[in-house]
């Protein structure tokens, strides 16, 4: 981690070192979309509930808050197809723009 230049994607954070990330991006969907993505996933009972209680009372956005410098998390919105694309075209540039090295092709 220290080199620099890693994407991390796990679902917490007050456990990672600050100074290990310049952004932590933080997916939020719709409930009733989570539910159905969920359920297709196979997700029942107490698992199903606990993420969707998750989602309602925004856990991760709050620990990545309290874990990271207010300007290092960005929230984005994640329910359809279109959401996505453009939330990897954000984070493409963001990337073009922070580290000039690191080429996408």
């Amino acid at each position: 981690m220290e080199g620099g230049g890693n994407i991390v994607d796990y679902h917490g954070c007050e456990f990672f070192p600050e100074r290990w990330f310049d952004r932590v991006v933080v997916l939020h969907t719709e409930n009733s979309v989570l539910y159905d993505r969920l359920t297709r996933m196979g997700y029942s009972g107490t698992k199903l509930s606990n993420n969707i209680e998750c989602e309602i009372f925004q856990v991760m956005l709050e620990e990545a808050s309290d874990s990271y410098k207010e300007e290092t998390v960005t929230a984005m919105q994640s329910d359809t197809i279109e959401d996505i694309s453009d939330n990897v075209a954000s984070l493409t540039e963001w990337i073009e723009s922070w580290s000039p090295w690191v080429i996408i092709i």
